[in-house]
């Protein structure tokens, strides 16, 4: 089952964060308790552990973008487990394709 990765409140005083770097990306698998990003609070920069594992499916706030306290800034998941119930309107339009 897919684990929805939020921005987490890393201080007390917290209403969002920017992420500063992925540690993974799409694809990279990831483990349970593993560093998944750098964030910068309002206070300092701290790291953003995985609470899940499986494969890291899709990264909704890319590096240098904010994001409140709460919101689902990626997902991990299995090889080829439907997600799109879970990215929904946070998921990046796919390129059409010409015919």
């Amino acid at each position: 089952m897919a684990t929805k990765v939020h921005m987490e409140a890393l201080s007390p005083t917290m209403e969002e964060g920017q992420v500063v770097k992925w540690h993974k990306a799409e694809g990279d698998s990831v483990s349970q308790g593993e560093v998944l990003a750098d964030i910068e609070t309002d206070k300092a920069t701290m790291e953003l552990v995985a609470r899940g594992k499986g494969i890291l499916r899709r990264i909704l706030t890319a590096e240098g973008q904010s994001a409140p306290v709460g919101k689902v800034i990626a997902v991990i998941g299995q090889e080829g487990e439907d997600i799109g119930v879970l990215v929904g309107a946070g998921a990046a339009p796919k390129q059409a394709t010409p015919e």
